[in-house]
């Protein structure tokens, strides 16, 4: 039995500059994020008959790794060369898709770390996001960006640059103790109740990026923004973290129809009202989780603005992918 750990991932700046179409036109993309406690585990096991049982929101059980229904987890087999027949099931701390945290990616990546085990091999982290980049934009040409693949599979608080050349650079954002801790603790996340998928909204955010100029203007301006809030968190300025989301979210709205609704601008504009300096929908857009900066003295105020939502309480992740249980 192997069982993987793959932490789900936070936006803070730069979304939508990980897609091919800005990065190889505006010489780079960058963002800024974290992981955070809040998992997707994938369960191996080899199966009896010769044959692949795969569990998750359906049951398949197939005698090729071709005939297989879920894209990635027929990509994964595919491309590791998995000739062992296995049972994959797979689990999550939240729902598995339209909430804006990357869960997609991170099972991807999760996936492969587990089969490269099973096969008796070990990459870096770094490779699994690559191979996760590969099958997600490569084989099966989902409108998607990098970020995603490489933040589930490091791990932390990073930069993440995405070169012309398709490379990323990742660079741990380190902070100190005292610093990390108020910036983990003046965050809230809430839960909006909506899924979507982001499809249609990143294809239109593709379509607007290569054709409409002042649309990619407004994506400079998001991935100069990411260079910014990395170093207003070098200098420790809490404060300035807080408008540069709030600026980011007033941009990323611009970009395509669907990343907001009058819903969750109601929700958002309760709370800045009530005190967050700055916030934003994670993800693509259209629903899923809205995160806020809130100072400490504000918290009760703005969870009373936000009652009726879910509050999701959550702790950085600094491991990235990992093994979390492994027997013969």
């Amino acid at each position: 039995m192997i069982i993987t750990k793959t932490p789900l991932r936070i936006s803070f700046a730069g979304g939508g500059t990980d897609l091919a179409a800005f990065y190889e036109a505006e010489g780079y993309g960058a963002v800024v994020s974290t992981t955070i406690d809040k998992y997707v585990y994938l369960a191996l096991h080899p199966y009896f008959e010769k044959k692949y049982l795969l569990k998750y929101s359906k049951t398949e059980m197939v005698d090729n790794p071709a005939d297989i229904q879920h894209p990635l987890i027929r990509e994964s087999l595919l491309i590791t060369n998995t000739t062992t027949p296995v049972e994959i099931t797979s689990f999550a701390d939240i729902p598995s898709s339209g909430t804006g945290l990357g869960s997609s990616s991170a099972f991807c990546v999760g996936l492969l770390h587990a089969l490269h085990i099973l096969n008796g091999k070990h990459l870096s982290n770094h490779k699994y996001a690559e191979m996760a980049c590969d099958i997600e934009i490569g084989r099966l040409k989902e409108p998607i960006g990098k970020q995603d693949q490489h933040a589930s599979a490091i791990g932390g608080l990073n930069y993440i640059r995405f070169n012309a050349d398709g490379s990323v650079f990742t660079q741990r954002i380190s902070l100190p103790p005292k610093v990390l801790h108020e910036l983990e603790g003046n965050l809230l996340m809430f839960y909006t109740g909506i899924t979507r998928s982001a499809k249609t909204i990143l294809q239109e955010q593709q379509t607007n990026t290569t054709n409409d100029a002042e649309k990619r203007m407004t994506l400079v301006r998001m991935r100069d923004m990411a260079d910014e809030l990395k170093d207003a968190l070098h200098a420790h300025d809490l404060t300035r973290f807080g408008s540069i989301l709030n600026e980011g979210w007033q941009l990323k709205r611009q970009l395509a129809g669907g990343i907001s609704n009058p819903v969750i601008d109601e929700y958002y504009d309760r709370a800045i009202r009530a005190g967050a300096l700055g916030g934003k929908l994670l993800g693509a857009g259209g629903g899923g989780f809205l995160l806020f900066y809130v100072p400490q003295e504000k918290h009760e105020a703005v969870r009373k603005e936000l009652a009726d939502l879910r509050e999701m309480p959550f702790m950085f992740d600094m491991q990235g992918t990992r093994i979390a249980h492994i027997d013969n």
